[in-house]
């Protein structure tokens, strides 16, 4: 079992930034991987990051790409996302998910922290 815990969400005006963070706790086994993904309403959950263990490899979804980072520290199984020059279609809901090896399914996942970017 793996528990995530989120934390930074919140209310920010176009073209600021925010940082998030997900702290993983119980048990976990390298290799694994912990992304991020959203959810604005009305819509389907998409993949917004993600990133190994190592920090060697992180994936964007084209939208965030050059304007979000991802970084890990995998002594304190922390994962991180920070946030630049948002926009207000960043708005949704924001979840950390942990998945075992290589990130194709992820199997735990944290209970989300609102992300809300004015105009």
């Amino acid at each position: 079992q793996v528990l995530l815990a989120e934390s930074g969400g919140g209310l920010v005006q176009a073209g600021g930034s925010l940082r998030l963070s997900c702290a993983a706790s119980g048990r976990t086994f390298i290799p694994y991987t912990m992304g991020w993904f959203r959810q604005a309403p009305g819509k389907e959950r998409e993949f917004v990051a993600s990133v190994s263990w190592s920090g060697d490899t992180s994936y964007y979804a084209s939208s965030v790409k050059g304007r979000f980072s991802i970084s890990i520290d995998n002594g304190k199984r922390t994962v991180n996302l920070q946030m630049n020059s948002l926009k207000p279609e960043d708005t949704a809901i924001y979840y950390c998910a942990y998945a075992s090896g290589s990130g194709v399914t992820y199997q735990y996942w944290g209970q989300g922290t609102q992300v809300t970017v004015s105009s």
